[in-house]
């Protein structure tokens, strides 16, 4: 029992005038194609099959990195949509319950959208999802009498006053999975394109005495994304999503318009945000945070009254504890900071952990890789690691220990030890007025022999 959902997603998208699939462009830092996935499973579907065609291959990665118990069915010709559908069916043939057809390249269907269509399953046999358009255009039309859905009306087809119905048709169909395969082989593609579409399933069902229903839900969840310029107004619609979401939620944006979210972007209340923030997949910042102009954040987790920014630059594997401080110019890679640790400036911590209320100098370096693995840097708790200090790993400085400034760290610091690790000054004096001399010389020469 449960829903499966069939997602639609074969087609090229030849106006995309792209190599990759069109439901693999990304929005908000995800591939269309999981945007629809993750629509659907707030319904926790028992069932997951991705119809793929060109591009398969990426297609089915990219569904099974976001979602591993999806299914791929491969539409080999493109027929149209009752053609599309048709290829899950075998993959559902055990399946007893309601399928829900989603398609990869509309991306915004909401949740609550989708309960309402599964509500109104109880009492329908099928439910179709429409949308009243501000501008119809050539859109199809549904035909309601009162709540029966009549039947859909391509533009085409439609008379004068059909034409004038601005209810119009999504695509997006739920109904008993044997049943809309059954319908579906009455499909017939008698018409000038030649294809099977999943809309004439409402007229066959209705002349089988079959009941059908539409629910309305706002235009703008049901934009599908074709061109370019799509993709843009799809990114526009996104990001003005998320941040009066964030906003209603608690978070303060101080320039929300220059802020940009991810797909999964988490923010706890009375967060602080600057302008010029933007948000790669799988950042998490916790309650009273405060993340400062320009700054990159991505596969990272800032705890609570952490301050990051700046121009600071957050990669995946950054964990920032309670009251970490992060400054301008500094990069935090795959590196824990304890609670209170503070890198002010102009810093690269990679591969390593760094202890509680340790403090990071101007110009620190932990040298991570050795140009084929990664080794791993440890900074005790309370550690003060001087300016310009280089730390070749892997290496260890213990609590309350010390390098001083411009040192190059090879071996372990013990705890409460200061690590000096740099070359003996030499001084000559008047060597560096000899030396200009020398230089300019050199310079007038070259100068003259140039003329």
């Amino acid at each position: 029992m449960g829903i499966a959902l069939i997602i639609l997603g074969a087609g090229k998208g030849t106006r995309m005038h792209s190599d990759l699939p069109k439901v693999l462009h990304p929005i908000a830092g995800a591939p269309m194609l999981v945007h629809a996935i993750r629509a659907g499973a707030s319904l926790e579907p028992a069932r997951c099959v991705i119809v793929a065609g060109h591009g398969a291959e990426a297609v089915t990665k990219a569904a099974e990195d976001y979602e591993p118990a999806a299914q791929i069915a491969l539409q080999s010709e493109q027929l149209g949509t009752a053609h599309a559908v048709a290829q899950a069916r075998d993959l559902l043939k055990e399946h007893e319950g309601d399928a829900l057809v989603l398609y990869g390249d509309t991306p915004f269907i909401q949740p609550e959208t989708l309960e309402r269509m599964v509500a109104a399953r109880a009492v329908h046999d099928l439910v179709v999802l429409g949308f009243h358009a501000a501008d119809p255009g050539r859109y199809g039309r549904l035909v309601m009498a009162g709540d029966t859905l009549e039947r859909i009306v391509e533009f085409k087809d439609a008379t004068e006053a059909e034409r004038a119905i601005d209810f119009c048709n999504s695509g997006v169909i739920a109904c008993d999975s044997a049943t809309l395969f059954d319908l579906i082989d009455a499909v017939g593609n008698d018409n000038a394109a030649g294809e099977y579409y999943l809309t004439d399933i409402i007229a066959i069902a209705r002349a089988r005495g079959l009941s059908a229903t539409a629910v309305a839900c706002d235009e703008a969840e049901t934009l599908g994304v074709n061109s370019r310029a799509e993709l843009a107004q799809a990114e526009t619609l996104f990001q003005a999503r998320a941040r009066t979401q964030a906003m209603e939620n608690g978070v303060t944006l101080l320039a929300p318009e220059t802020v940009f979210f991810a797909f999964d972007t988490a923010i706890g209340r009375d967060s602080l945000i600057e302008q010029n923030v933007v948000f790669g997949p799988g950042a998490t910042v916790e309650s009273g945070a405060h993340i400062r102009a320009f700054s990159h954040l991505e596969g990272c987790h800032v705890s609570r009254g952490a301050i990051v920014g700046p121009y600071a630059r957050l990669r995946p594997g950054a964990e920032l504890a309670e009251y970490v401080r992060i400054g301008n110019f500094v990069e935090i890679k795959n590196a824990v900071l304890e609670a209170g640790a503070k890198v002010n400036h102009l810093s690269y911590i990679g591969d390593a952990t760094v202890g509680a209320d340790a403090n990071i100098g101007a110009g620190t370096v932990t040298c991570n890789y050795d140009g084929v693995m990664k080794h791993h840097t440890t900074i005790g708790a309370r550690a003060f690691i001087g300016s310009d200090t280089m730390l070749i790993a892997p290496v260890n400085v213990g609590d309350d220990a010390m390098t001083g400034s411009g040192s190059v760290i090879t071996r372990d610091v013990p705890d409460g030890a200061l690590a000096i690790a740099r070359p003996e000054q030499v001084t000559k004096p008047g060597m560096a007025r000899k030396l200009f001399d020398i230089l300019k010389k050199k310079k007038a020469k070259q100068a003259k022999g140039a003329e």
